[in-house]
């Protein structure tokens, strides 16, 4: 029992740093990814492979083959957190930098309260607040000139957190996948619906990608992937919510200083003071959890 307890503690804190730092990574690696590749295809190839690739080793291990009500829910999440989540992202990418990006999402752990609603969770005082003052913040970096420069990524911005939240709850209430197999079928299912959204939009490629683009694509594959998606999964089903979403305090930061660092972004005063806005709201969400015993 100690030892899977430690166990258990190593994978929590080794999926914490994937998420902190490697998921923080991905939104400059979409950036350099969509350089070379329409963004519903890049998300497409990244979730079929990586997702294929980890199914085929897990039945290799002897993991079962997942039931038709599991496939037909991880089609239906999947599609909630990677096409509806990832895909809108990449392609909001193609307008709005990276760092920007990232604070848009900063604002899962809110959906996700909102939607928990839906599944008899009462919001506290303390919870409301937070939402409220997190979304006040999504206000005034919509007033930054990246929001400002483009209306569709800012929408597909707001859509995908909200998509990626719904999903991440609905999720509890589905029949999955049993371990690791739920991350596998989730990634091969969303990819596959990522790829039919690329062909019904008539994505293609106009020419060879560069080796940047390649390199980034290969980055995601493998550890935004394998590695961090998979630590999400492992962690929003073991650990409470609020501790599983903690991310949304890490990857703004982590994102925005790889953005400036390595593709020259800009980020104004605008956008550090929405960031310390919507942290805020996050920190009550995760606080008015505690206070409540719900969490």
């Amino acid at each position: 029992m100690c030892v899977t307890a430690s166990r258990q503690r190593w994978l929590v804190g080794l999926s914490l740093f994937a998420l902190y730092l490697i998921w923080g990574s991905t939104y400059l690696a979409m950036r350099f990814a969509i350089e070379g590749f329409p963004p519903f295809m890049m998300a497409g190839i990244r979730f079929i492979v990586a997702g294929g690739l980890f199914l085929l080793f897990l039945r290799l291990r002897g993991a079962p083959w997942p039931n038709a009500a599991q496939w037909r829910s991880s089609f239906m999440v999947g599609g909630l957190l990677l096409l509806g989540g990832n895909g809108a992202v990449a392609y909001a990418e193609q307008w709005i930098g990276s760092g920007v990006a990232a604070l848009a999402i900063a604002t899962v752990p809110l959906w996700t309260v909102l939607f928990s609603e839906i599944w008899g969770h009462r919001s506290s005082r303390h919870e409301w607040l937070g939402i409220l003052i997190g979304f006040a913040g999504v206000g005034l970096l919509s007033l930054g000139a990246d929001m400002r420069a483009s209306s569709a990524g800012t929408l597909a911005l707001l859509f995908a957190a909200a998509s990626w939240s719904f999903g991440s709850v609905w999720s509890k209430r589905l029949p999955m996948p049993s371990g690791l197999m739920s991350s596998a079928a989730q990634m091969l299912g969303g990819g596959l619906l990522l790829m039919a959204a690329s062909l019904a939009l008539g994505e293609r490629l106009v020419a060879l990608p560069s080796a940047k683009a390649l390199a980034a694509l290969v980055y995601l594959i493998v550890f935004g992937s394998f590695v961090a998606y998979t630590a999400y999964q492992f962690l929003f089903h073991t650990v409470r919510p609020a501790l599983a979403t903690s991310y949304a305090y890490i990857n703004p930061l982590v994102a925005v200083v790889l953005g400036v660092w390595l593709a020259s972004e800009r980020v104004g005063s605008l956008e550090v003071a929405a960031m310390a806005v919507i942290v805020a709201g996050v920190a009550l969400v995760v606080a008015g959890h505690r206070k409540s015993g719900r969490a």
